[in-house]
């Protein structure tokens, strides 16, 4: 059975390229034929959405779109209830904004059930490791890059986190 819009790719393969994505390492696939081009993009395990639940994205011209997993920031409660978002502003954080330097998952601790590496009113030294930012399994160490004592610690424990977002404030 051919997609809508003419595409070769049947749904078949389709399905065939959708679990070939969710079983393997593969984050990402996308294919391109004569007809037309199909993308995957595969589930971040520490989103909300239950596992295989698609979200089809937008189709590019002249082609039909796949579907694709969700961003990594669940949506706003509101906005899924069509009611509208409320404008969130974040205020200006006083002292050193310690920002991510990736996107990934942030944690506290180095392991789950170990304390966490900083709390809030502890004296930090340049270097100190602060946080654990994981991406594509990897555990990244975030060391502090200044000296200090921590104020405020502004993601929470397993929190997906995007690039440049604030994670803790030294003074």
């Amino acid at each position: 059975m051919p997609l809508p819009g003419g595409l070769g790719m049947d749904l078949r393969k389709l399905k065939t390229l959708v679990d070939l994505v969710s079983e393997s390492n593969i984050s990402e696939l996308e294919i391109t034929e004569a007809d037309g081009k199909v993308r995957i993009v595969k589930a971040d395990p520490s989103l909300t959405r239950p596992a295989g639940t698609w979200v089809p994205s937008a189709p590019m011209a002249g082609s039909v779109a796949a579907p694709a997993m969700p961003a990594s920031t669940p949506p706003i409660a509101g906005a899924a209830l069509g009611q509208p978002a409320a404008a969130t502003a974040e205020p200006p954080e006083t002292g050193h904004v310690v920002r991510s330097p990736m996107v990934g998952t942030f944690y506290r601790s180095s392991s789950p059930g170990a304390k966490p590496l900083v709390e809030i009113g502890q004296l930090v030294k340049e270097g100190d490791p602060i946080c654990i930012i994981e991406a594509m399994k990897i555990m990244n160490e975030i060391d502090a890059d200044k000296a200090g004592t921590i104020t405020k610690i502004l993601a929470e424990n397993g929190q997906a986190v995007e690039f440049d977002q604030p994670l803790l404030v030294i003074e």
